[in-house]
């Protein structure tokens, strides 16, 4: 009974050390600039290299775990959209990708945009930018998966101080066009 267990526990150890870091990923722009796309096909290039992470394209939703969306939601590509979302088989996970698919982007307001990608689909992960770079894509892709640690600052505000100046009426010599501030003190 012992070794049954231990060749289960064994089993199931390999297959999360060989499945665990593998994504597919599914491409899916649902309209926009193409901004977000360039910077995505250039992650997937040998310059990025990202297949060392596991990370793979993949041409149909049925074989992905992932899907990337840009743009943002448009009327007529909500349904392709949702019913690619629909094929992907469980579990699966949602980026959205650049300003667009995060808020709607500079289109928002417009009669043929729904809105962000989260009102077609479920987003798991936003990645904001516009572009974003692709490291930025590649940090967020790791920091979901796990790969790596989130990073995070802390954010000091201060306050810029730009020097006012301060005009009198009475140090004001000339008349018509040409006026002239004889003393101007820096507040």
């Amino acid at each position: 009974m012992t070794s049954r267990l231990s060749w289960t526990s064994m089993l199931k150890n390999l297959c999360q050390k060989m499945f665990g870091r593998s994504l597919w990923v599914y491409h899916a722009n649902s309209g926009g600039c193409n901004g977000c796309d360039i910077e995505v096909l250039n992650v997937l290039t040998p310059y990025y290299d990202v297949e060392r992470f596991g990370i793979k394209l993949v041409g149909s939703p049925r074989h992905a775990d992932v899907m990337l969306c840009q743009g943002p939601a448009m009327r007529a590509t909500a349904k392709a959209l949702r019913r690619a979302y629909e094929a992907m088989p469980a579990p699966k996970l949602v980026f959205a990708i650049g300003s667009c698919a995060c808020g709607g982007g500079i289109w928002f307001d417009s009669y043929s945009v729904i809105g962000p990608v989260e009102k077609i689909v479920p987003v798991n992960f936003y990645i904001p930018g516009c572009p974003p770079r692709p490291e930025a894509i590649i940090y967020g892709v790791a920091v979901a998966v796990g790969l790596v640690d989130k990073k995070t600052a802390p954010i000091l505000f201060k306050q810029l101080e730009m020097p006012i100046p301060r005009y009198h009426p009475a140090d004001l010599r000339g008349s018509g066009e040409l006026v002239v501030y004889e003393k101007a003190e820096k507040v």
